[in-house]
């Protein structure tokens, strides 16, 4: 197998391409996938492979990998021979799920997606027990974060609507080619037992979003058009979107227009 430094591609910036390079985050990372119980997994953005090489050694599993750049797609089919017919070629974001089974996910995520990414597995989340992701440490902590945070926001409350996020380590730039320049933190999420009682999953969304559109407004300004004036005399209303629960937010779904 090639060292790092032999690999003959090329990263493209536009495609927020950071490659892992540190066998010891790897297999932290492999490491926090094995105790889970799968047979299928998907990697999102293999890149050079750094995670591929650990992931395909993995017996009795149903690997699928998604990739987008051509050039990555070619490097990994010669260095890898095992991932033959195992990439989709396409981006992941237009892809649909790839088992229909349930599946894992894993992967070093494109910064520029990320959340994008997060927001693509919520509409697989039936098909969907657990992710593991590395993120740009500012985006795993939104997703990790809890009321009366400044990280908490939307991707907060959607994302832990149906996952229990679990924050795992940060990852230093210099693991990366090139080096990042901001510090990376990886983060597990795990399906929950139970979902919010909403009136419907649209308007959860939408309610949301409203709210955290306008963080900075009493909640009884932000979502005024999504409300009667007489449900907006409750007193819930006079917070902020932060400092609500995801069970305020579900229970406020129930009196909406």
């Amino acid at each position: 197998m090639p060292t790092f430094a032999a690999m003959e591609y090329t990263l493209k910036k536009s495609l927020g391409q950071h490659f892992l390079k540190d066998e010891n985050i790897c297999s932290k990372i492999v490491d926090a996938l094995q105790i889970e119980q799968y047979n299928r997994l998907l990697e999102v953005g293999p890149g050079g492979g750094a995670l591929t090489k650990y992931l395909l050694q993995i017996p009795d599993i149903h690997f699928k990998a998604v990739e987008l750049d051509t050039e990555k797609v070619n490097y990994l089919e010669q260095t890898f021979p095992a991932i033959q017919n195992k990439i989709i070629h396409e981006n992941f974001l237009e892809i649909d799920a790839p088992f229909a089974e349930p599946f894992i996910v894993i992967g070093n995520f494109p910064y520029n997606i990320s959340s994008q990414i997060l927001f693509k597995i919520l509409d697989w989340k039936e098909q969907v027990p657990v992710v593991i992701g590395m993120f740009q440490k500012e985006v795993a902590q939104r997703v990790a974060a809890r009321p009366h945070s400044k990280a908490y926001g939307i991707l907060s409350v959607l994302v832990q609507a149906y996952y229990e996020p679990e924050y795992l380590f940060d990852v230093s730039p210099g693991c990366f080619n090139p080096p990042p320049k901001v510090i990376s933190g990886v983060i597990k999420l795990r399906k929950k037992n139970t979902g919010l009682h909403v009136r419907s999953e649209r308007d959860f969304f939408v309610l949301v979003k409203t709210a955290f559109n306008q963080r900075r407004k009493m909640l009884r300004n932000a979502v005024k058009n999504l409300f009667e004036e007489a449900a907006l005399q409750n007193e819930m209303f006079t917070k902020r979107a932060e400092q609500l629960s995801l069970e305020d937010f579900a229970a406020l779904t129930h009196i909406m227009k």
